[in-house]
């Protein structure tokens, strides 16, 4: 396990047990382009990386699940029992694995006792690497393997989508749980959210870094204007529907899009859709890029991606657009962008790896300057998607 923290003795403790318990790991991701293109049909550029979350579980001989987590110890341990899964608001966090619980029941999987696990995430809170998937997909490695679950990766990885859309009510697209549960060493994945087809590009950095830039300014999804880009893009696809025969905004190209838009009625609803049909056009060209091992031209539509994420679509905010822009102005940086969800979170960079100690200097004195306080810089390798370890 590549964490220093002592997890066996935790778990012994607090559960009170000299058990040897199962462990299972599962990713933070990143999404290297295509931003809020998941939700309307488009294509996603996500990498799983080598921060996320840590599971350690032991069957028990009731019904009765018992959870904890390092990163909320105040918490304590959280219980319920498989009769009663409902999403309990005081339960917070471990919503996420009782969901999956839940989920993986109703779908007719057999789990007929109870656990204790302990969760441990390096993956920073709040920072929109998607710790929420990483949870729901690490719970659902732990029960297959407790449980000898008879559950391909990707029937889990729609169960983890239901888990954030019908459990915990968060009206968000598959890419999470797809990065996270498919994610492979040194690659990207370009999926087609619409149709789960998928595949792998080599992510071929030579003396480049992927920097992490956390902008420390906590944001929570559900609460975000998320919902609302969101039925901002389907109003402006039911407009659309009145004359062409299209299922989403994804299945439009740049020029379908430009010949059609008068049909948009409201402006707003306009430039939110321009945004998802031209990110999805960037995306494709971005597998393009990075197969023909074109850095340069994938750091510039990561660029490109950003300055739609802000003017068109609108969700980046001061932090993210202040760490972006001055990224843009360090050398040795290829690209940046905001990605996740925005409103705070985190942004990419694309660094030559000797500029990595200045890059992080520089740009934090800029947003220290700026916003009243430190971004935090992680190096994101790319890691292998949801397993037992």
């Amino acid at each position: 396990m590549n964490t220093n923290y002592p997890l066996l003795e935790t778990y012994q403790s607090i559960f009170s047990t000299d058990a040897t318990p199962r462990k299972f790991f599962a990713p933070g991701r990143i999404n290297l382009i295509g931003e809020h293109t998941d939700y309307n049909g488009g294509h996603v550029f996500p990498a799983s990386i080598s921060y996320g979350t840590y599971a350690l579980a032991t069957k028990r001989e009731d019904s009765v699940f018992r959870f904890y987590s390092v990163n909320f110890s105040d918490s304590g341990i959280i219980e319920c029992d498989l009769s009663s899964l409902a999403y309990d608001k005081t339960h917070d966090w471990a919503n996420y694995p009782k969901g999956m619980i839940h989920h993986l029941l109703e779908a007719g999987f057999k789990i007929d006792s109870g656990a204790d696990i302990l969760f441990y995430g390096d993956i920073p809170n709040g920072a929109g690497l998607s710790s929420s998937a990483s949870i729901e997909l690490v719970t659902g490695v732990l029960l297959q393997g407790l449980f000898d679950l008879p559950i391909e990766r990707i029937p889990m990885i729609k169960l983890g989508q239901k888990v954030e859309n019908n459990y915990i009510g968060v009206n968000s697209g598959i890419m999470d749980q797809f990065a996270i549960g498919m994610g492979k060493k040194d690659s990207a994945i370009l999926l087609d959210c619409q149709t789960l087809e998928y595949k792998y590009a080599p992510i071929k950095l030579a003396n480049h870094v992927i920097m992490i830039i956390n902008t420390n300014k906590q944001r929570t999804l559900a609460g975000s204007k998320y919902n609302e880009r969101r039925s901002q893009c389907e109003a402006a696809l039911s407009d659309l529907k009145t004359e062409l025969p299209i299922e989403s905004l994804g299945n439009l190209t740049v020029e379908e899009f430009e010949n059609a838009k008068h049909l948009i009625k409201d402006p707003v609803n306009l430039v939110r859709a321009k945004h998802a049909v031209y990110e999805n056009a960037r995306t494709l060209e971005a597998l393009s890029a990075l197969t023909n091992g074109d850095l340069n031209k994938f750091g510039e539509l990561m660029n490109q991606s950003h300055v739609s994420l802000k003017e068109d679509y609108e969700v980046t905010g001061t932090e993210l657009d202040t760490i972006v822009e001055a990224a843009w102005n360090q050398a040795g940086v290829v690209g940046a962008r905001m990605t996740g969800a925005g409103f705070g979170g985190c942004a990419i960079a694309i660094v030559e790896e000797d500029k990595a100690e200045d890059f992080k200097k520089n740009v934090n004195a800029i947003y220290q300057e700026k916003i009243g306080y430190e971004a935090s810089f992680y190096k994101a390798a790319i890691g292998d998607g949801a397993k037992e370890i």
